[in-house]
């Protein structure tokens, strides 16, 4: 018997053809990137299969917001992954960090700052049986400068029918519908129920597919406008369709992303922060990666996290999920430029809040008990002054 291990391939010769689309000068001088003009789409690879795509590194000035990566399988119509170009690759709000995890890894001079130079590297094993065409569509108003190498191998013999085609799907809530934003993490009136219906229809929404497949992960953004703690939002992921409890429910953000009493600067790699609140005056993006233990489904599957415990927060959060599924699978969309940018702050240190470019959704409507701890906090705060 031969063990197969994560390293295990590396000790078999494989029939397969190593290639590669990069945006190297083929005049032969150095001016290896590639314009992308505003308004302008461009298939950065086109390759027939069956293969495999190993790796795929890139790196810009800018543009982690603006440009749009997206990847079709086979011939599809709509694409399986649609995602801003830094998010991605686990950064997220137009910050750029180094940090390195096992699906994922950065490396920039410029760590916590907006919209500079950095190197992006993706190690996702991404299959194909007829083809596959991964894009760049740039959103932005100015043109977009792009280095990049995308590695693939291919195969003689098709992939056999339970291969599955990796997704990834980027939401944004800006702000989340918190019923009491006011009021602080941790407290007796944080401590709301928050069940059944109630979770499913309120949580925030980081997946939501069709089909049969696994979900291995996410990144998490938060702007943090409340300024506590951002986290004690339980996890709670249905499978194959609405129960309660649901299949899979956690004990708080932190725990989800496999880390404990508030978050740490440290990049594991299944579980880490590529950026960190404390360096960035408000900004955090965390992701976990649940590769040995993924969540798999036969007809659909519902990841959502609590914003604050009982979603009270009114925080900004975007986020990246992960998944793989056999085709075809549920198209999806993304928001527009204007709405995924991020939230900047004044001169004054203040929130610059463009109400244009918010996301729109339904204020909460509030139950008794909100209504009581509401009015439980309101009088507190006199009774503190």
């Amino acid at each position: 018997m031969y063990v197969e291990g994560l390293l295990s391939s590396l000790t078999r010769v494989k029939k397969a053809r190593s290639l590669r689309a990069a945006s190297w000068d083929t005049t032969g001088r150095n001016n290896d990137a590639w314009n992308i003009e505003p308004n302008e789409t461009r298939v950065l690879a086109d390759i027939k299969g069956p293969g495999c795509i190993n790796h795929i590194w890139m790196t810009q000035r800018d543009g982690y917001r603006n440009v749009l990566l997206r990847a079709f399988w086979d011939d599809e119509e709509h694409p399986s992954v649609l995602c801003p170009l830094g998010d991605f690759f686990g950064l997220g709000n137009e910050i750029v960090n180094s940090y390195d995890s096992l699906l994922f890894s950065a490396s920039t001079a410029g760590n916590n700052q907006f919209n500079t130079g950095c190197a992006l590297n993706c190690y996702v094993q991404m299959p194909f049986n007829k083809s596959a065409r991964i894009e760049l569509v740039n959103e932005g108003d100015e043109m977009h400068r792009q280095y990049f190498y995308i590695d693939y191998e291919l195969y003689e013999q098709p992939l056999d029918d339970e291969v599955a085609y990796f997704h990834t799907q980027f939401r944004r809530e800006n702000p989340c519908d918190g019923w009491g934003h006011e009021i602080r993490v941790n407290t007796p009136e944080a401590n709301i129920v928050n069940a059944e219906r109630l979770a499913w229809d309120n949580n925030y929404l980081i997946l939501e597919a069709e089909g049969r497949g696994h979900y291995i992960g996410c990144n998490l953004s938060i702007t943090n406008f409340q300024g506590t703690w951002w986290g004690e939002g339980d996890d709670m992921i249905w499978v194959d369709g609405y129960k309660w409890p649901p299949d899979l429910h956690g004990t708080g953000s932190e725990d989800y992303l496999n880390q404990a009493w508030g978050m740490q600067p440290n990049a594991f790699r299944h579980n880490g922060s590529s950026i960190y609140e404390p360096d960035t005056d408000g900004y955090q993006t965390s992701y976990v990666f649940h590769l040995e233990n993924p969540v798999r489904f036969e007809k659909e599957i519902r990841a959502t996290i609590e914003h604050g415990h009982g979603n009270h927060l009114r925080n900004e959060t975007s986020s990246v999920a992960y998944w793989y599924q056999l085709e075809p699978h549920k198209p999806f969309g993304i928001l527009p430029v204007q709405q995924r940018k991020p939230v900047l702050r004044g001169e004054d240190g203040g929130w610059l809040i463009n109400e244009t470019a918010q996301t729109q959704q339904a204020e909460p409507t509030l139950n008794d008990e909100m209504k009581q701890l509401k009015a439980q906090w309101a009088e507190k705060q006199k009774t503190e002054a």
